[in-house]
């Protein structure tokens, strides 16, 4: 008889789960790059087009990997082996979860290299460390961070620390309180920052920027950047969401579950990206994607408004929060798979893999200083990593929509699925089976392009 509940535990609620779900996909990205897409890509008409690559593409992927580590209550590795020795398939499809916890340890590696810049910039922000500073000065403000290793190994360490806390303490305990915790948070700093732009007499300007269609500024290009955040921005093929849904009650249903992770993730990145359109705009300065953003061009524009200084800090506060709750879904399903597989406690499993993460993360803060000269492949250490993860996660994607489009147990998945509609079940069985794939299939040649000739 199969196992009702996870040896992990399980979330208190549906909510929760779906606060968790939504924690994994707000991060920095959402910050420092959807934003800027949105409004050099077509505004709404771009909005639209992302909307349509989420419903027909990243959607039935995340069903497919709900159903997947719901109906297996296990982790990543073990689910997709499990689903597939039920269908009498080969237990090498277990190299799916594998690629998956693998993926989200090496992201997880760099990002609280990332995460510990916003660390710093927060108490810069607090402190008026950035008081009276142009352009020019952050800039080499934040170029200075970059080349101060023992700086970076400080708030790295302490951010791989704090998420090392959260995740020992298990399931109940640790993850399910602190996404009860963080993300309201998170929502009630946004709407404050969303007050805090609704004075600077931009906010009208900046929703034109952000929504306003703009069909001629549309291309091939626009559709892919669409497609490509759509899949990224819901953590898929890094094994979260399947490792997220063992802890599901068994009731709960999925189909919407996943809409509205889809619809509060598409929400949330909107109202921030209002709030950075907003300020950059009443700042008079130029709006650009990337780090810099984040790093140079919003600490500027703060600054230079009236109680700058303390919505800049929440800014980047909300932007730490975003930061860890990302964090703590990537090391969430190796966390689960080292505890399942040699039977440790979690407190024993997530110190090691922190550990592990913690020595690659310094690597990588080094290749950014003292290291900045080494190349492996042509490119530093941190580089490295950033582009075999890109490469690795569509491959996830890939593997996963083929493996429940083509090979897992129809009936499992359908009675997992419980959709009222023998039409939308077979429209979700078409789209992972064709245009999911394919799709996904777009994004790997566009990013392995990138990677060989940019």
């Amino acid at each position: 008889m199969r196992q009702m509940l996870s040896i992990q535990g399980s979330w208190s609620n549906r909510w929760i789960f779906i606060l968790a779900a939504m924690g994994s996909s707000v991060g920095l990205g959402n910050i420092w790059m959807f934003p800027v897409m949105t409004g050099q890509h077509g505004g709404g008409a771009f909005i639209l087009i992302y909307l349509l690559c989420m419903l027909l593409v990243a959607v039935p992927i995340m069903m497919a990997e709900v159903v997947i580590g719901r109906h297996a209550r296990q982790n990543p590795v073990n689910a997709i082996e499990d689903a597939a020795v039920s269908a009498g398939a080969s237990k090498r499809w277990r190299f799916v979860g594998i690629l998956a916890i693998l993926s989200g340890f090496l992201i997880f590696s760099y990002y609280s290299v990332v995460a510990g810049w916003v660390l710093h910039y927060l108490v810069a922000m607090i402190t008026g460390q950035l008081n009276g500073l142009g352009v020019e000065q952050t800039s080499s403000f934040f170029n200075a961070l970059l080349a101060d290793s023992g700086m970076l190994l400080l708030w790295h360490s302490l951010f791989v620390l704090l998420v090392i806390w959260v995740l020992g303490q298990g399931i109940e305990r640790g993850l399910d309180r602190a996404m009860r915790f963080l993300m309201p948070v998170l929502f009630l700093m946004l709407f404050m920052l969303l007050g805090f732009a609704l004075t600077t007499g931009e906010f009208v300007s900046a929703t034109e920027y952000l929504f306003n269609v703009h069909p001629q500024d549309i291309s091939w290009d626009s559709v892919l950047i669409a497609l490509g955040h759509s899949f990224f921005t819901l953590a898929l093929g890094v094994g979260v969401i399947m490792a997220y849904s063992a802890y599901m009650g068994k009731s709960d249903a999925i189909t919407p579950t996943v809409i509205a992770v889809g619809v509060f993730d598409t929400l949330v990145a909107l109202l921030i990206g209002l709030v950075v359109v907003t300020v950059v705009m009443a700042a008079q300065m130029e709006l650009r994607a990337g780090p810099g953003l984040l790093f140079v061009t919003l600490p500027v524009a703060f600054v230079q408004l009236p109680g700058g200084q303390v919505f800049g800090f929440l800014f980047f506060l909300l932007a730490a929060v975003a930061a860890l709750t990302s964090a703590i879904s990537l090391l969430e399903p190796a966390t689960a798979w080292v505890t399942e597989r040699f039977k440790w406690s979690r407190a024993r499993a997530v110190l090691l893999l922190g550990v592990l993460a913690w020595g690659l993360g310094v690597a990588a803060l080094f290749s950014l200083g003292q290291l900045s000269d080494l190349r492996l492949l042509g490119v530093s250490i941190f580089d490295l990593i950033d582009t075999t993860t890109i490469l690795f996660l569509p491959m996830g994607g890939i593997a996963v929509a083929l493996l429940a489009g083509w090979v897992l147990d129809k009936e499992m998945l359908l009675s997992e699925l419980a959709l009222s509609s023998a039409t939308l079940a077979a429209l979700w069985l078409w789209l992972l089976r064709f245009i999911a794939p394919a799709a996904v299939g777009l994004i790997f040649v566009m990013n392995l392009y990138n990677a060989l000739y940019s």
